[in-house]
């Protein structure tokens, strides 16, 4: 059995780095690979049992359209695959663009930059629309984004990986999440001055939301669809779910719900 991880994605999102943790821990790692090669790699290397290639915007266009028929085409019984699409806002890849003064592979005189990230898009869509995890690495450290590859990448076993995020709204919605509830509606710590500066990990803060009915109904009733739902996730060979906790500022209400799920579902 070979463990396949493509690993794909716009230009600067981390492409690079994911692959370099992945080849530290022992996978045969291949960056830039034209897609139409990924067949005769694979047979090739058929003794190696973890395979990490990195597939990007400098393939030929008709060739990342057939990226979904050649992956369709492996015998599940004898390649593992699992899709990974990294990515991170307009606004920040033109930042680390101009930052380090590099030229877009896309970019010419009648595309500006911008213009080559929106097309860089629409060329990666048949990759990324078979991600089975998809990341935004727009806030993410380069440290922050090795851990994350550790630890939902390189899991290359059949068990669901199952993350808790607690994030405020007034930030946007994570775009990786799979599950998103909406906390707004607890009664709010903020508005005890000696609870403002705190967050949902201190004890003053969760022994005023345990004190609060609707916050233990709201926990309990997460609790219940998740223990409904998330086997029928991983029965239909779900490797990833996100469950995103959001809540005002994403400090008090989420934080303490996202940690209390944290601990409930920690030891499975």
């Amino acid at each position: 059995m070979i463990s396949l991880i493509v690993i794909s994605g716009r230009s600067d999102s981390g492409k690079s780095t994911a692959l370099h943790v992945l080849e530290d821990i022992g996978f045969y790692c291949i960056d830039n690979l034209p897609v139409t090669l990924l067949p005769p790699l694979i047979e090739r290397l058929s003794v190696q049992p973890h395979v990490a290639v990195s597939i990007d915007a400098r393939n030929i266009a008709e060739d990342l359209s057939q990226f979904p028929e050649i992956l369709k085409d492996f015998d599940p019984l004898n390649v593992q695959t699992k899709v990974v699409y990294l990515d991170s806002s307009s606004a920040a890849l033109v930042k680390r663009f101009s930052e380090t003064r590099r030229k877009h592979p896309l970019s010419n005189e009648d595309r500006d930059l911008r213009e080559a990230l929106e097309y860089e898009s629409e060329l990666l869509e048949p990759i990324s629309d078979l991600a089975d995890l998809s990341t935004d690495t727009t806030s993410l450290s380069i440290h922050e984004l090795r851990d994350l590859v550790r630890a939902r990448v390189a899991n290359i076993s059949h068990e669901l990986a199952l993350l808790f995020q607690s994030f405020a709204f007034k930030n946007s919605v994570p775009v990786d999440a799979d599950l998103v509830f909406d906390v707004r509606c607890l009664p709010n710590p903020h508005w005890k001055q000696n609870l403002r500066n705190l967050t949902g990990q201190d004890e003053a803060v969760r022994s005023f939301l345990e004190d609060q009915p609707d916050a233990i109904a709201m926990k309990n009733d997460i609790l219940n669809y998740l223990e409904i739902w998330l086997p029928k996730f991983e029965a239909n060979n779900r490797s990833y779910i996100t469950v995103a906790i959001g809540c005002t500022g994403g400090q008090h209400r989420s934080v303490y719900l996202a940690s209390k799920l944290y601990t409930h579902f920690q030891d499975r």
